[in-house]
């Protein structure tokens, strides 16, 4: 089972805030560290000292980390064209020798999109744009090298691109998609997807959408076993029951609404909640949600106590 630490940097970091956490999740063994790509606070937060792009962070992180994955999850397709995307993740991959995950998501948040300019299509052509780009920054990756690339669709149109840069990583990094759809996101995991992840949902829930997921990619004739399929959860792991207490609240959560719906608790109680989580979803990947950005020491707990039980 692979632990990965997820952060929230809109609301409320900067970028050496998220390099002191990145160098504890890597000094502590995790296997990655990832972060959203969001522009603006959620909920009552503050959001100071104001957003940091996920991509000039990773390539940052890239150069000041040396073991653990880096990506995003996700990184929303409204909010750059994809030539360029391709290029910025390409870039970075580089920097980090090959350590890039490129999550990549449609675009959700319309506050965030209103806040700093940005279009939000409707539904229908977001989905339209976000299977276009997954096409296009792929294609762009996996191009052989001194060939070019050319694509047309209804909203992008790429003519004999050199597709370069080439990322460190062959023929790419990996993709990770995600979401409830029951659908078109299916569909589109099953053609572009190495890892698919399911947020902040109910291990039924989750082993619902990995099975229509599993079913997409039979469909075209892939095998379902090539998508690791992860989870992401918000943590509060203490040593006694006033630990946890006092780490549910200072990100504002209720304790036994974390136990419910996320991994709260004693390390024992966390384990087996991802046995659980393993035993009715086959996840084999966790994000854990590190909502307050200056508890190192749960970091380190985390490490310490959780992760060497689930080998």
């Amino acid at each position: 089972m692979d632990l990965r630490i997820f952060t929230e940097p809109q609301q409320g970091a900067s970028y050496d805030d998220l390099l002191r956490v990145a160098k504890a999740t890597e000094a502590a063994g995790y296997d990655a560290f990832f972060r959203s790509d969001h522009y603006l606070k959620m909920g009552s937060a503050d959001g100071l000292p104001g957003p940091t792009d996920a991509w000039i962070t990773l390539a940052g992180l890239a150069r000041e980390t040396s073991r653990i994955r880096l990506g995003t999850l996700v990184t929303a397709a409204t909010f750059r064209h994809p030539g360029p995307l391709a290029i910025s993740v390409a870039q970075v991959d580089q920097m980090s020798g090959g350590r890039v995950e490129f999550g990549f998501g449609a675009g959700w948040y319309d506050a965030e999109h209103a806040a700093y300019g940005l279009t939000l299509p409707p539904l229908k052509e977001r989905f339209d744009r976000y299977a276009e780009q997954l096409e296009i920054i792929t294609g762009l990756w996996k191009t052989p090298a001194g060939s070019t690339y050319s694509f047309a669709g209804e909203h992008y149109t790429l003519s004999a691109s050199p597709a370069l840069p080439k990322p460190a990583q062959s023929p790419a990094p990996p993709v990770i998609i995600g979401g409830g759809g029951k659908k078109r996101t299916p569909a589109l995991a099953a053609r572009f997807a190495d890892e698919f992840n399911l947020p902040f949902t109910d291990a039924e829930t989750a082993a619902a959408q990995f099975a229509r997921v599993e079913a997409a990619a039979a469909e075209i004739g892939r095998d379902p076993k090539e998508i690791l399929r992860s989870v992401a959860l918000v943590i509060a792991v203490g040593r006694s029951d006033a630990e946890v207490a006092q780490r549910a609240s200072v990100i504002g959560r209720d304790v036994d609404e974390l136990r419910a719906n996320g991994l709260a608790g004693s390390p024992a109680e966390v384990v087996d909640r991802i046995g659980q989580w393993r035993e009715k979803t086959g996840v084999t990947r966790v994000y854990l949600q590190l909502l307050d950005l200056s508890d190192l020491d749960q970091i380190d707990l985390v490490a310490a106590e959780v992760a060497p039980q689930l080998d």
